[in-house]
């Protein structure tokens, strides 16, 4: 099946020519109540500032949308007074994204559920045709680019692919950094490959979350990019990278074996 993308008129879809890429298209109303069928009954991850867990969608209208509760009080009562909810469900080897500013208890056939609005508009997160590569701890490879007010940004690299790639940020994330956002000639230094220049658009803002040693959750900005116009000479030089990083990889984790 070829791959998706919103058309200007809001509610068709059309395919898309070309190689198949990782992609994520931006859904609106009335598009958006149509695609979020699709991940009915899936498991779908709640994620907000202060916590997260795992739910599913009951039932999805044109006006409404229903959710299953959490399995535990604390994190139902802590979800209904967050001003921001992350929703991300998998299905299919694709992705749906979506945020919300709020949830509301209800009950749903006689249980206990959350009712919402639909979102304005969500993120469809196509299939990867591409192997996706976890960047190594050491050597560290940085991102640096310019933001619109004329500031320099920089970010880590977190994982890389033919089709775009994830990174952390260290610190607080600068204002202004939304979802569509594209930037021109992002230098990624790949130390011993060299530097290589991308066009990129953001995809995703979130959060990395770990808990350390003294059982605490570190959360750290987290950013999702594709990439634009990337010609065939950087493909390959790409595709050396990718294999190189996995057999570096895969040696680590036999000699630890």
């Amino acid at each position: 099946m070829a791959p998706i993308t919103a058309t200007k008129k809001l509610g068709q879809l059309k395919p898309v020519t070309g190689p198949p890429r990782c992609n994520a298209v931006a859904t609106q109303p009335p598009t958006t109540a149509p695609t979020i069928p699709r991940i009915q009954q899936v498991p779908v991850r709640l994620e907000w500032s202060n916590g997260q867990f795992i739910s599913k969608i009951l039932e999805v209208s044109a006006e409404r949308l229903v959710l299953d509760f959490g399995s535990q009080a604390q994190e139902n009562l802590s979800v209904q007074k967050a001003s921001h909810i992350d929703f991300i469900a998998e299905t299919q080897g694709a992705k749906v994204e979506f945020s919300l500013p709020g949830l509301k208890a209800t009950e749903y056939q006689n249980l206990p559920a959350f009712i919402t609005p639909l979102p304005p508009s969500l993120w469809f997160v196509q299939r990867r045709e591409y192997f996706r590569i976890t960047a190594p701890m050491q050597p560290q490879y940085y991102c640096r680019t310019e933001l619109p007010d004329g500031s320099q940004f920089a970010f880590r690299l977190c994982d890389l692919s033919l089709g775009g790639m994830g990174a952390l940020v260290d610190g607080t994330l600068p204002p202004g950094l939304a979802p569509g956002l594209r930037f021109g000639r992002v230098e990624m230094d790949l130390v011993e490959w060299g530097k290589f220049y991308f066009d990129m658009q953001l995809v995703m803002v979130s959060e990395r979350k770990v808990v350390d040693s003294k059982n605490e959750t570190i959360s750290t900005p987290r950013l999702s990019f594709r990439f634009l116009n990337v010609n065939p000479a950087v493909e390959r030089e790409l595709q050396k990278i990718i294999f190189s990083l996995e057999r570096s990889a895969r040696e680590k984790t036999n000699r630890v074996k």
